[in-house]
């Protein structure tokens, strides 16, 4: 199932929908014609458990929708996902090989292996969606650069969570591009880099756990106005989606509604021989295979 979160208009609420064809289908009104009360929010969703998911799904096999639940996806505006995470996104540093060794060429990273996953954090207050600007502020950085990302949703309470056992605690996946300020790196900690306002485009959509057959083996690739920079597939992580879960929910508490956004391959614009940065007037789309394309505009702040 394909959950997103849209608004009507401006100044309408933000809402909880399921796509479908070419339809969003308001969840929490489909609920009340079916007597089941659903909330109207992502976060309250992922609150009830996985069996929303598969109640939800039979009531969009059947096709049976109410006046007023569904709206074509031409006349809403997509929000991100989980416009606003209860805490801050983990991200997940130098999680391919290849980008490893450009990293470590064109940001004085080690070039040896990580050992362990490299965790870093992005506020609440970075995250906005589909078509929403990124924004380049020219006092604060020269060096704004792209990185897509498959993210994963956490569904349920994770505590010590063996590998094998992980994707048992996932609700979903979706598109994450982890933009980051190359020059604004302090004493290697990366948060001011990856944290600032608009920073974490996130969406379209979250794919449910149960509709991606295997989130190690999705194609992902990066355009910027058009050219691909970035084209790989997620079996080349070097700790997986388990091991990234094992790993983090063995000194914190994961919990429902809180995302991992998983590391980016080689291609960013740092890697490349000239460099490469984002301006105002560009247009980064970011894929994963399986849930969509991310597109955002660059502005000037």
């Amino acid at each position: 199932m394909r959950l997103v979160t849209y608004r009507l208009h401006p100044e309408a609420e933000a809402r909880l929908g399921a796509i479908t064809d070419d339809y969003v289908i308001d969840l929490a009104k489909l609920g009340a014609a079916r007597g089941v009360p659903l909330p109207s929010t992502m976060l309250g969703f992922i609150d009830l458990g996985f069996a929303a998911v598969y109640t939800v799904e039979t009531w969009i096999k059947d096709g049976d929708y109410p006046l007023g639940t569904a709206l074509p996806v031409g006349n809403v505006k997509l929000l991100a996902p989980i416009p606003r995470p209860r805490k801050n996104i983990f991200g997940i540093g130098l999680n391919y090989t290849e980008h490893v060794t450009e990293s470590a060429r064109a940001l004085d990273t080690a070039d040896e292996l990580p050992k362990q996953p490299v965790v870093f954090s992005k506020p609440p207050t970075a995250v906005v969606g589909w078509d929403d600007p990124i924004r380049h502020n020219a006092q604060v950085t020269q060096q704004l650069d792209w990185e897509t990302e498959l993210a994963v949703v956490i569904g349920q309470t994770a505590r010590n969570v063996r590998e094998a056992d992980a994707l048992d605690h996932v609700f979903g996946y979706t598109v994450i591009n982890d933009v980051s300020a190359r020059d604004c790196r302090r004493a290697g900690q990366w948060i001011v880099s990856k944290g600032q306002d608009s920073f974490a485009p996130m969406g379209p959509c979250i794919v449910t756990r149960n509709a991606i057959a295997d989130p190690h083996n999705l194609n992902l690739w990066t355009r910027v106005n058009g050219v691909e920079k970035q084209n790989s597939n997620t079996r080349f992580m070097l700790f997986n989606i388990n091991q990234l879960i094992a790993d983090l929910s063995s000194v914190m508490t994961l919990e429902p509604g809180d995302i991992i956004a998983t590391g980016t391959p080689a291609g960013v614009g740092a890697g490349r021989t000239p460099q490469e940065f984002m301006w105002p007037g560009d247009v980064v789309e970011c894929h994963v295979e399986g849930i969509g394309t991310l597109r955002n505009p660059i502005v000037a702040a």
